[in-house]
Parts: structure tokens; C-alpha cells; sequence
């Protein structure tokens, strides 16, 4: 995606960043350098944060300590967020050796930066990271993916293409709960995996309609930028009451934002799930007011070629009813006091039940075995971030590389689609299309964007 520029203000833009990029080096002392114990900036990886709202600024702060690595750049089209970023970067490091930025693209110019983490709102993910594997560099993607299947296609042949590393914003794979949970699916300590349960808060209802001034700490054409225009609301950029996380012009709603960890869970400990044709089938409840229009409670069930159920429940989030899509009683009475999202493993010999800090098991035996399995897994992670720069450095794979991505993210497009096609759904992996149905197909399409953007 790009807008039409001049010539002549790319190639300033260009200038800036390069003179920026080989003058701000410079400007930390040996001396400095060894108070602070990193390594010579030739020796670090330059990261870049695009997107420097709460959730980019809290995943800032683990690329700040690795010693490794150095924040050179943050970008935003929120002043007041940008400043955050900043005088975050500079108080640890103790140095101005990071500049800030407002226009993406000026960021992706510069040399010194190798890799970018995107923490942007869910409309934009997919157009700056295909930019930024197109301009050579790695890649820390938050989740979700993108508005459409047909994005997230476009930025897994760009990565793939252009070799780049690339990690996705699902953490859960770098804690030891959930390692030891794949363990146990993936040994066969549950005998023959018969059914998954999944469930994740659903969106929220409510949202301002009011138009109100642009504050003037935002460039509210730019946070629009290919998403259809409307008016500016008081709470619709907000970083404290992130309305826009609920709008479907800008994202599909929690069923994706939050679904994707545990959806990703579940298909991490049984990739089966996406080989051979896939049956979908869901419903929703939507608000009938506010500007939320995304689903405030579904329930989807996928029926897996290899026989095996996956049931995904959204739960109570600002909803006050309980209803027959998010009532989890039933899971509560087999498997015990729920968190609002986690993911069950139910075989013909036991379970896994596992969320944010808990692992739980039946038979409790299994837990005991779950750590020495854990260790035996093919790709472990004990921290995201640090995983990431290890695949930057010696260039192999991150624990959520680019195709575990994609396919998380299609489970959350196919549920979503599902709630909103009132009927049984085909889908072929293979052909990452639908089994005739026309109508299905179309939804996996890219959406229109606002001009001047545009895909390219």
C-alpha cells in the first residue's frame, strides 16, 4: 500500500533519514557506551516502534533490555504517544540517540534500522509490514494480522519472498504453561485428541457517534489512512478506551484482536485442523447501537477433516446478559473455574486445560511429566522478543513464524465469516477458498481503501 508522492519529496524524505541515520551514532560516547554495558552500535540490531500507543510502548520495553539491540526510532500519528515513546527511550538509555517520527515510510528509509516492531491499530498492520519487508527489514508483528484473508496473503508472499524474519505478536507460545500444554497434546498424553474448546473475550458493545474536534495532537487523516472516512469521536482513537478496537472499519473485533491467542493455542497443538477440508459453521449477536458493530458474544464450530471439533465461545465483555453463545457453565462444571479466555485439549484419556498462568490437567499426573516434554519440543521460546532477535541474528525461525501466523489469523477470518453467513461453511486449506460458495469467497477478498492509499 503507498500514496502517490512526488519525486522529489521521497528522495528528501530519503536524504533526511540517511544523514539522520549516519549522524545519530555518533552522538553516544565510547565512554557512555560502556557505563551503559551495550555492545558498539555496529554490533546491535536497530529496531524501529511503529505505533507507540500503551501496547507498543509495553512491548517497546522488552526490546529495551536486551542488550543487543537499540530503539533508533519511534513513530506515531499521535503526538502526545510519540512524546511517551520517546522520553521512554532516552531515560534508558540516558542518551538522544532515538528520533521520532510521524510518517511511517520516513522510518523504513533509514539503513540503521534492521527490524520494526508494529503496534499500530489492526487497519494498518498489514500495510506497514508489507512496506517494511519490502524496504529489507524484520519483522514483530502485533495480532491481529489483517482486515482480510486476501491481506494477510499479501504480506506472507512479501515476507516470504523477501526472507525476512518475522514474529507475530502471539506471546503465549513463549510461556512455559502453554509449551507444556503442546507437550502433552503432542506426545499423546491425552490418548486420541477428540475435540477443542476455545473461548476469548468478545468485543464490547457501546462507542460515541458524536462527531467532535480533532484534538491537536493527532493527525486523524493519517490514523484513518486507507479505512473509509468518517467522522472524528471523542473515543474512537483514544489509547485509554480503544473504541476503534470494536469498529469493523478498523478491525473484526475481539473475535480476532483476543481470539487469535487462543485460537492459536489450539492450532499450534493440532495443526491438523487445517489439513483437509474444513467445515465452519457459527452465530452472533451484534450491537444494535454505538459505534461497535463488532460481535459482543459468538459461537463457532469447526469440524476438522481428521474428525476433531473445535468449539470457539466469545465471553462476557461490557455485556451484561448472559446468553446460549457466551454461557461457558457447562465447560465451568467439566474442567473447573475459568479465566475469561484459555484453551481445553480433550482426548479419549484425559485433558489440558491452559490459559495465562495456569496449566491444568486430567488426570493431575500429567502435569508433573508436562515440564520434561515441554523441553523436548522442537522450537522453544522463553521470551518473545528475545526469540525474535535471535532469528534477526542467526536468521532462523521465530517460535510464530509467518505461516503459523497466517494460519491463526484465517481461523479468526473464517470464524467471523461464519457468524455472518447464517449456514454451513466449506473451506479448503489447500486452496485457501471456499468449497462453491461464491458468496464466502468474497469475503476472503481484499476491501476497498481510501485514496490516495493504495495496494500495490
Amino acid at each position: 500500500m503507498k500514496t502517490r508522492v512526488s519525486r522529489r519529496q521521497f528522495l528528501r524524505a530519503q536524504l533526511g533519514a540517511t544523514l539522520a541515520a549516519g549522524l545519530l551514532p555518533g552522538l553516544l560516547p565510547a565512554a557512555t557506551r560502556r557505563a551503559s554495558k551495550l555492545p558498539p552500535a555496529s554490533d546491535r540490531i536497530g529496531v524501529a516502534v511503529i505505533g507507540a500507543g500503551p501496547q507498543g510502548r509495553g512491548v517497546m520495553q522488552g526490546f529495551l533490555r536486551q542488550p543487543d539491540a537499540q530503539v533508533r526510532a519511534v513513530c506515531d500519528v499521535k503526538k502526545d504517544q510519540l512524546d511517551l515513546a520517546l522520553q521512554a527511550v532516552h531515560k534508558h538509555y540516558g542518551n538522544p540517540e532515538c528520533r521520532a517520527y510521524r510518517d511511517f515510510r520516513e522510518v523504513l528509509a533509514r539503513p540503521d534500522l534492521d527490524a520494526v516492531l508494529i503496534a499500530t491499530p489492526d487497519h494498518w498492520h498489514v500495510p506497514i509490514a508489507v512496506a517494511a519487508a519490502r524496504a529489507g527489514k524484520h519483522i514483530y508483528l502485533e495480532k491481529p494480522m489483517g482486515l482480510s484473508v486476501a491481506e494477510d496473503q499479501i504480506l506472507r508472499r512479501e515476507v516470504q519472498r523477501r526472507q525476512c524474519v518475522f514474529q507475530f505478536g502471539t506471546q503465549q507460545r513463549s510461556s512455559a504453561e502453554f509449551q507444556r500444554a503442546i507437550a502433552l497434546v503432542q506426545h499423546g498424553r491425552i490418548g486420541q485428541l477428540r475435540r477443542i474448546h476455545v473461548w476469548a473475550p468478545a468485543s464490547r458493545p457501546g462507542g460515541s457517534t458524536d462527531p467532535a474536534p480533532v484534538p491537536e495532537t493527532l493527525d486523524y487523516d493519517f490514523w484513518l489512512g486507507p479505512a473509509p472516512w468518517s467522522p472524528y469521536t471523542a473515543d474512537k482513537c483514544s489509547a485509554d478506551n480503544k473504541t476503534w478496537w470494536f469498529i469493523y472499519d478498523y478491525a473484526l473485533g475481539f473475535i480476532a484482536g483476543w481470539g487469535v491467542h487462543p485460537l492459536d493455542i489450539a492450532l499450534w497443538g493440532h495443526p491438523g485442523l487445517l489439513r483437509g477440508v474444513l467445515t465452519v459453521e457459527g452465530e452472533a449477536l451484534f450491537p444494535k447501537t454505538g459505534a461497535c458493530n463488532t460481535a459482543i458474544a459468538w459461537r463457532v464450530e469447526f469440524r476438522a477433516a481428521d474428525g476433531v471439533t473445535l468449539e470457539f465461545r466469545g465471553t462476557r465483555n461490557g455485556l451484561e446478559e448472559t446468553n446460549r453463545l457466551n454461557d461457558l457453565r457447562p465447560w465451568q462444571t467439566r474442567y473447573g473455574p475459568l479465566a475469561d479466555h484459555g484453551t481445553v485439549f480433550e482426548g479419549d484419556e484425559g485433558w489440558v486445560l491452559v490459559h495465562r498462568g495456569c496449566l491444568r490437567t486430567h488426570p493431575e499426573s500429567l502435569a508433573e511429566e508436562a515440564p520434561s516434554l515441554a523441553a523436548r519440543l522442537p522450537r522453544r521460546s522463553p521470551n518473545h522478543v528475545r526469540n525474535f532477535l535471535d532469528g534477526v541474528r542467526n536468521r532462523q525461525p521465530t517460535i510464530c513464524p509467518i505461516e503459523d501466523a497466517f494460519r491463526a489469523d484465517l481461523l479468526c477470518h473464517l470464524s467471523d465469516i461464519a457468524t455472518r453467513l447464517p449456514r454451513p461453511l466449506r473451506f479448503d486449506p489447500r486452496r485457501e477458498r471456499f468449497v462453491k460458495d461464491p458468496e464466502a469467497d468474497a469475503r476472503l477478498e481484499l476491501r476497498p481503501v481510501r485514496s490516495p492509499w493504495q495496494w500495490v
